[in-house]
């Protein structure tokens, strides 16, 4: 009984399929709005901060850890600490500034 009523002709398959997939690009856009995710740059950025962040104390912290545990077992008090302190701030500068001159992408 269907097939003799009139009504709307039903959209062709390629029809359906192109809709459907402009529905779920669309969906999936506004759900990468709305966790964040479509903010790419902002990421890099705090990425790239939290690197530079991390090769200042690290530096700073092994070389400071690396001296004072030389320092103790060599008995040679404050020496070792302020050399290895000094040359651990300046890797971390070196690489700092090996960082910020590589290129964005």
């Amino acid at each position: 009984m269907a097939e003799n009523e009139p009504g709307l002709e039903p959209l062709s398959e390629d029809a359906r399929i192109a809709a459907l997939d402009e529905r779920l690009r669309r969906a999936k856009a506004e759900e990468a709005v709305r966790n964040g995710a479509a903010d790419s740059k902002g990421d890099a950025s705090y990425r790239l901060g939290n690197r530079v962040l991390a090769e200042l104390i690290g530096s700073m912290v092994g070389g400071a850890v690396i001296g004072g545990t030389l320092d103790y077992l060599l008995g040679t008090s404050p020496w070792l600490l302020l050399v290895l302190l000094f040359l651990g701030i300046a890797s971390a500068f070196r690489n700092i500034i090996r960082i910020s001159n590589q290129r964005s992408e």
